[in-house]
């Protein structure tokens, strides 16, 4: 994450904190002080040193005008959770909504299990979530950028050059046990009500229901990301693409675009039965600890055939093992249904 700290410092915050917090003038001592003081530069000790080998930006001097330098940490803390929270907001609302465009079925804004205003609903636990999440997770960023964890900058930092490419599978493998682990328990009588049922509350979700967590649930999930890098090395921009590659991936098996009935990915079709089935296919990316775990419920057929998909009877079924599970597992069901939207009709 110093890479991002570079590159938000360079084009945002360094303008921030300097306007916020601006420096000391340096202590000159002339004996026409006015003139002195009118001329004085922004004090400041800090240096700059590129985040990585790889490239670096040159600051401007606006990086040196402010009373926290790039390394101060109370800064470091803050912008990291500035951009996790707004930052995370932004990638949300533009993938979301580019997926929801371009990809999600709106005939599913029909289906007997929709929610009476889902979206807006959706929209707005994600909203009240995510600053929770961020303060949460900022202090596992942190202690990565001040160099407690195990992340390397280039080939020559790090393992060698197999490791390069085994950070990859190792990191996917790792989070989607930990995962499965996680989801599985928060499926437990004792903590689905108060944590996991906020999401579970889109029976057919969109891509809007992506982040739309309660913020501890969420934080619970994203756990094995940020705790993969103290405990194995990985290279510092292929952290951030993962980290990116997790937040996209999030949103794709929230779109209804069932794309394959493969057995392996664990894609959109396996993660809707989570939704309206309840206890299955509680993996990620995979099926494998599903399977192992007695979990794995590979969708029907019918479920990536058009005609079928979106048929009335495809829906009663749905909505069936819906309601039947939802006794078990809830009881009452509280939520109120309704059409969406009749435009896509």
């Amino acid at each position: 994450m110093d890479v991002i700290l570079e590159v938000t410092d360079t084009f945002m915050f360094d303008y921030m904190y300097a306007w916020v917090l601006p420096a000391t003038p340096a202590p000159y001592d002339f004996p026409d002080k006015v003139h002195a003081n009118a001329s004085a530069q922004a004090f400041s000790s800090w240096q700059y040193t590129p985040s990585t080998k790889l490239f670096s930006i040159e600051p401007s001097q606006a990086a040196y005008a402010s009373a926290w330098s790039r390394d101060n940490v109370y800064r470091q803390g803050l912008s990291l959770f500035l951009i996790l929270w707004l930052f995370g907001l932004l990638v949300y609302y533009v993938f979301a909504t580019l997926s929801y465009i371009f990809v999600f079925d709106k005939k599913t804004l029909s289906h007997p299990k929709f929610l009476k205003n889902q979206i807006y609903l959706e929209i707005k636990q994600t909203n009240q979530a995510l600053p929770v999440m961020a303060f949460l997770t900022f202090p596992a960023l942190l202690l990565e950028v001040r160099g407690y964890s195990k992340v390397y900058d280039t080939t020559a930092d790090g393992p060698g050059l197999w490791y390069d490419f085994f950070q990859f599978p190792l990191f996917l493998v790792f989070t989607d046990l930990f995962i499965y682990l996680i989801h599985r328990g928060l499926h437990h009588p004792l903590v689905y009500k108060t944590l996991h049922k906020p999401h579970h509350k889109w029976i057919m979700p969109t891509p809007f229901a992506s982040h739309a967590f309660h913020p501890l649930d969420g934080f619970a999930q994203s756990v094995p990301y940020h705790v993969f890098p103290f405990l194995f090395p990985v290279q510092k921009l292929a952290l951030v693409g993962m980290f990116v590659f997790v937040n996209f991936w999030t949103i794709m098996i929230h779109d209804g675009e069932y794309v394959a009935n493969n057995p392996i990915i664990n894609g959109a079709a396996c993660h809707s039965i989570h939704h309206f089935a309840f206890n299955y296919n509680y993996g990620q990316y995979t099926t494998l600890w599903d399977r192992l775990g007695g979990s794995y419920r590979r969708p029907e057929e019918e479920m990536f055939k058009k005609n079928s998909k979106m048929s009335k009877k495809q829906w009663e079924k749905q909505s069936k093992i819906m309601e039947d599970t939802l006794k078990e597992v809830e009881g009452e069901d509280d939520r109120e249904y309704g059409d969406e939207t009749k435009k896509s009709q």
